[in-house]
């Protein structure tokens, strides 16, 4: 009857677990495109962007692609 009783813990305590871990990933992943623009007007501005470069940016920073950026991920892509 013990026995029973431990295994009744062990999955509550491992589902609560999973739930943690659920909940707690999944809004980072969770990013609309208003949220998405602001982040790309921010790296804009951080380099001080204006007119067409600043457009090519925006449109090159909202585009849906899923690539390193940046110097530091360019040279561990290219060791690859």
């Amino acid at each position: 009857m013990v026995r029973g009783w431990k295994k009744h813990v062990s999955l509550r305590a491992f589902v609560a677990a999973a739930l943690i871990v659920v909940i707690s990933v999944g809004p980072s992943f969770a990013v609309d495109a208003k949220q998405k623009m602001a982040t790309c007007k921010f790296g804009a501005d951080g380099q001080k962007l204006q007119g067409a470069a600043r457009d090519a940016f925006l449109k090159k920073c909202m585009a849906n692609r899923d690539d390193p950026r940046g110097p530091a991920a360019a040279g561990a892509a290219s060791k690859q």
